[in-house]
């Protein structure tokens, strides 16, 4: 018989919410409950990682935008969209950021807009539709890759785990030593110093290597917890 703090915890999250653990241990409420708790400790150490990748990623597409827009349209405020290349779901996102960057009645600056921008934002700034009017700068961002699909590719796959995070989802059944290698080749790529620092402080490795047993385990095998980085050469795809 499960014991009376899981009974109570499946009460209280509701056995919806515990249902897809319990059926990845086999039924066994017990289980089920250490692997949910394991669960949550993962997605808040990775939402770390993700949190640094994601502010470096934006920060460096950001100058480049900033360096486009200065020397093609002498405006250094890239958002305000001066050669007309954005579309209107863009524009209405950057709306939305320049009035929260700018309530309390706070002066709007280029820093507090950008920090307003979700990284959804800076997703869809990759997509084919920008190959021509974007791409060509935002390139420099990433030194040694050609081709935008190479950095859109794990963009996208870290953007829609990210909010499987902020939605408190299941993400032990996720690729998370894949996810975590194409965080730090981001990172790599945009910069290597700062992704050395970041993969310095990671601990998604070690918290990986603590998962709870169950029937449906990563195929991948565990990794013995060496947090110093080394960019792989390729990221494989899901």
């Amino acid at each position: 018989m499960p014991d009376a703090t899981a009974q109570l915890l499946q009460q209280r999250f509701s056995p919806e919410r515990l249902g897809p653990y319990q059926a990845a241990v086999g039924g066994d409420l017990d289980k089920a409950v250490a692997l949910y708790e394991w669960n949550a400790k993962m997605s808040g150490i990775f939402w770390i990682t993700l949190g640094h990748v994601e502010v470096l990623i934006r920060n460096a597409m950001h100058q480049q935008l900033t360096n486009w827009s200065s020397q093609q349209h002498q405006e250094t405020r890239w958002y305000l969209d001066p050669g007309n290349v954005l579309d209107p779901r863009r524009l209405k996102e950057i709306a939305e950021a320049r009035r929260r960057a700018t309530r309390d009645g706070r002066q709007e600056t280029p820093g507090r807009v950008v920090a307003e921008l979700s990284f959804g934002f800076w997703r869809y700034l990759l997509i084919s539709s920008y190959d021509r009017s974007l791409w060509p700068q935002l390139r420099n961002a990433w030194p040694g890759k050609l081709l935008r699909r190479e950095v859109q590719e794990p963009i996208t796959d870290l953007h829609e785990f990210r909010n499987r995070l902020a939605h408190h989802e299941p993400i032990y059944n996720r690729p998370l030593k894949e996810l975590h290698t194409k965080a730090l080749n981001l990172a790599s790529w945009t910069c290597p110093d700062t992704a050395t620092w970041i993969a310095s402080r990671c601990e998604v490795l070690a918290v990986l290597d603590a998962r709870p047993w169950t029937s449906r385990a990563p195929s991948a095998p565990p990794q013995q917890g060496a947090r110093r980085y080394h960019p792989a050469r390729t990221v494989p795809r899901r």
